[in-house]
């Protein structure tokens, strides 16, 4: 490495894996083209990598806050670039973070001609800011984690519904409870010692989970929100319509009917399941499947059984639609269920839409998935979306989650936060 150039990731080597950074080189020759790049590996071993050409100005800097790509992963001013433009050295993976207790680690580095390293920094992405607890919970039927922000509360209670997949998935909540709020998320299967698959969905588990959030201590407000994406959307929506205590839903690129499996509450199945066929799905030479078009259509007579009746809630609802989600059509979903609260006389709805993005909304800053095995159907499939226009979408709406939470969950604790 070279003793001169320095770089530097302001205004801090460790951060929120939701906050920005920036990068910047000094030490460099005035015009010197160099490779800047980033690379990380995920809780599976799958190493993660992205890169980007660069010139530096008649000073020998690079700042990445003013300063484009001409070359690379992406191209133009992307002061976060590298993180989100991070592809897997395997196809058709996506970027495993679920343990909240490590960092996300990125190692930043720059490079000359014969790829010598000039200069090197680790950056370190915490999903926990300080005072953040989590305590395992195995309470009745449920399975999962409890995070809390530091102090006595009251805070807003949040049901994080990452349900489909297997497993217990931590980064939203844990990154929630570090912005000051209490969240709960569950596992349906996959989890400690919950069955490997399941064949039913049943409403009172997640019912349990709202009674449970909704005693604890901590919870400020009347009562919880949830927060979901994909499978889990419908969940959400069913716990609206059909369970007290729910506030405020949060619906990423869900349905707006029950798919998949029946939903069942109080020992009856309340909801069919929307059917999918497999003669509908698309092999592309990548080895990803398009599988859009295999859902059934809710608004179908036949399907008429799995529609969540969703003008029984009460309770303020955030849809978030990207529209080139290739899971499934969730714009159309979206606006069949405005027009459906409409035609009941509601107005207790909020809709936004994202062009060019994808199905995987996250948190951001995380590596952009394109393409990925599905927890349900086993297939490896396309998720949509246009990386850059995607990353911009996830920086709105996890704004816009954070806003609707506050505002509707009556806690003035809420707008306190942790750090690191």
């Amino acid at each position: 490495m070279s003793s001169q150039v320095r770089l530097r990731l302001l205004p801090s080597a460790r951060c929120l894996y939701d906050e920005p950074i920036q990068v910047k080189v000094t030490g460099l020759r005035s015009r010197q083209e160099v490779t800047m790049r980033a690379r990380s590996t995920d809780e599976k071993g799958v190493m993660f990598s992205s890169s980007a050409t660069y010139r530096a100005d008649g000073n020998g800097e690079i700042d990445l806050n003013r300063d484009p790509s001409i070359g690379g992963s992406f191209h133009g001013v992307e002061p976060m670039g590298l993180l989100w433009s991070m592809r897997p050295h395997m196809l058709h993976k996506k970027f495993q973070k679920s343990n909240s207790l490590n960092p996300h680690v990125v190692k930043f580095s720059v490079h000359e001609e014969a790829d010598r390293m000039l200069a090197e920094a680790i950056n370190e992405r915490f999903l926990l800011g300080d005072g953040v607890s989590r305590v395992p919970v195995r309470h009745g039927a449920i399975r999962g984690a409890l995070f809390s922000p530091p102090g006595a509360g009251p805070f807003p209670a949040v049901l994080d519904l990452y349900t489909f997949g297997g497993g217990l998935s931590e980064r939203r909540a844990a990154l929630l409870a570090s912005r000051g709020f209490l969240v709960l998320t569950v596992a349906l299967y996959g989890h400690d010692d919950q069955p490997q698959n399941v064949t039913e969905v049943h409403l009172d588990h997640f019912e349990d989970a709202v009674i449970f959030l909704k005693q604890l201590p901590k919870v400020g407000g009347k009562g919880v929100g949830i927060i979901s994406r994909s499978k889990g959307g419908d969940i959400a929506l069913s716990l609206a319509a059909f369970v007290p205590g729910v506030e405020v839903v949060v619906w990423i690129n869900g349905c707006s009917a029950n798919v998949g499996i029946p939903l069942c509450y109080k020992n009856h199945q309340i909801l069919t399941p929307l059917g999918f066929d497999f003669n509908k799905v698309i092999p592309t030479t990548s080895g990803a499947n398009m599988i859009k078009c295999g859902v059934g259509n809710p608004l179908l007579e036949e399907n008429k059984g799995s529609v969540v009746p969703i003008e029984r809630a009460n309770c303020r609802f955030l849809f978030a639609a990207s529209e080139d989600d290739l899971n499934w059509d969730s714009k159309a979903y979206m606006d069949n269920m405005v027009e459906r609260l409409k035609l009941h006389g509601k107005d207790n709805f909020e809709s936004v839409s994202y062009p060019g993005a994808g199905h995987m909304l996250e948190p951001p800053y995380g590596p952009f998935c394109s393409s990925a095995l599905h927890g349900m159907l086993s297939l490896n499939v396309m998720w949509g979306g246009e990386p850059k226009v995607h990353t911009a979408a996830e920086v709105h709406l996890w704004k816009k989650i954070q806003e609707i939470l506050r505002a509707h969950l009556s806690c003035d604790a809420a707008q306190t936060k942790s750090n690191l």
